[in-house]
């Protein structure tokens, strides 16, 4: 299952403790994502695409403005809202496998059933073999991979991506790339993804939304043209790739200069 995200005029302020003020940290952020819709946040650091996810998570309430997934509020974290974080936040005492059925755990799911879903949560990112290894006697890129298992086993209707391959290595981040997009190809999610990386926006991406800065909102909404499914050397090699990408380069060099 996938579910419609709609972000309506949502600002966020905090609370500035140096000035005594506030800080606007996103102003007037208005998205609408279609069920099955992977949409990629891009822009400068520090233009609120974190702060953005965390308010469709329901970690974070705006200051104004309002967040609705299927057409209902989001008042708080939901199972059927899951985060991918850049650093992995695996329990070290726990295995890959109880790690991938923490969520499942806290759900209450019965564990007749659980067990059997873990292990294709395992198979399907390419993890069999190392069910009983521990975050530390496996890669970086593999612990990632264990979480993003965790998070597909909830099976969510939104999933929420905060630089999951910002950690890795170029080697390792290439490989997950080609894997979350195939298994999303089998699973799709409504996705919202944060990078600063553009060429891994266009490659997955429905759609590209640039923020600006000083205060964060949307600059423009870049629709990609790119058919499915896509082939990353094909998708690269395109003129439409170094197209967008040109593009992408010229909006986030204006707000690199403000």
């Amino acid at each position: 299952m996938a579910a419609t995200i709609e972000v309506n005029n949502v600002c966020k302020e905090f609370l500035d403790k140096e000035q005594l003020g506030t800080h606007l940290v996103l102003s007037g952020v208005n998205l609408k994502a279609k069920a099955g819709e992977f949409i990629s946040l891009i822009g400068p650091s520090g233009c609120g695409k974190t702060t953005l996810l965390r308010i469709v998570h329901g970690l974070e309430t705006p200051t104004s403005g309002t967040v609705l997934c299927d057409g209902r509020p989001v008042t708080r974290p939901d199972h059927n809202r899951v985060f991918v974080f850049q650093h992995f936040n695996l329990f070290p005492w726990r295995t890959v496998r109880e790690n991938i059925a923490y969520g499942l755990e806290v759900r209450g799911d019965p564990r007749s059933g659980r067990d059997d879903h873990v292990q294709s949560m395992v198979n399907l990112v390419g993890l069999r073999g190392f069910e009983k290894f521990y975050p530390h006697e496996i890669s970086g890129g593999m612990q990632q991979r264990v979480g993003i298992a965790r998070a597909l086993a909830l099976d969510p209707d939104v999933l929420l991506m905060d630089e999951p391959f910002g950690a890795l290595d170029a080697i390792t981040r290439e490989k997950l790339q080609r894997d979350i997009a195939e298994i999303l190809g089998v699973q799709p999610k409504t996705t919202l993804f944060v990078t600063h990386n553009m060429d891994e926006a266009i490659y997955f991406s429905d759609r590209i939304l640039v923020f600006g800065i000083k205060p964060g909102r949307i600059v423009e909404d870049l629709k990609v043209p790119l058919a499915r499914p896509r082939q990353a050397d094909l998708v690269r090699a395109s003129r439409e790739f170094a197209e967008i990408r040109e593009h992408l380069w010229s909006l986030l060099s204006l707000e690199m200069q403000k």
